[in-house]
């Protein structure tokens, strides 16, 4: 976790927080959605969603430089947290390999650790968050990538709950 000094309220015996914010990626076919924790660590919020253009490895260049705007700000960044297809049944999908490889080109251009997460059943997890709010499927629309990514980050975070958070070169699969 990255260290910054700050008020000893939640921080530790030295009055030093621990900042624990994570990057969520959701990665479709046309649109890329990406929420972030809290320095905490403990809540998600969708962020924003970015369009999907060329090829995985422009892609990841694109996504290496959100984690590195990230990483610069005071609350740091402590890994990124990128959605894993899975079929129900546990299978890979036609874009388990395709995420796959956006991880191992992404890992090599990013100094924060990649944790691929199961996001079965997110999308649908957030259409039915987002309909709650907007009952209107156009105005839903634009907002589901980026609360996907909040879904995804959010089970990883609650799955997480009292653990410390993975080394630079630690890869865990939830």
């Amino acid at each position: 976790p990255v260290e910054r000094k700050c008020h000893p309220v939640g921080a530790n015996e030295y009055g030093t927080l621990l900042v624990v914010r994570f990057l969520g990626i959701d990665y479709g076919h046309r649109r890329i959605g990406l929420a972030l924790s809290d320095p905490t660590g403990l809540l998600s919020r969708p962020w924003k969603t970015i369009p999907r253009h060329g090829s995985t490895t422009q892609v990841a260049a694109t996504l290496a430089a959100e984690v590195a705007s990230l990483a610069a700000e005071d609350d740091g960044l402590a890994g990124v947290v990128l959605g894993y297809p899975r079929t129900l049944g546990g299978d890979a999908t036609d874009q388990t390999g395709v995420v796959s490889r956006l991880a191992d080109v992404l890992r090599a251009q990013i100094g924060v650790p990649i944790v691929l997460q199961d996001e079965r059943l997110t999308s649908r997890e957030a259409e039915s968050l987002l309909a709650r709010r907007l009952k209107n499927w156009r105005d839903r629309k634009p907002l589901l990538d980026a609360a996907s990514a909040a879904v995804i980050l959010q089970d990883y975070l609650d799955g997480r709950r009292g653990a410390p958070a993975p080394a630079a070169d630690e890869d865990l699969f939830s």
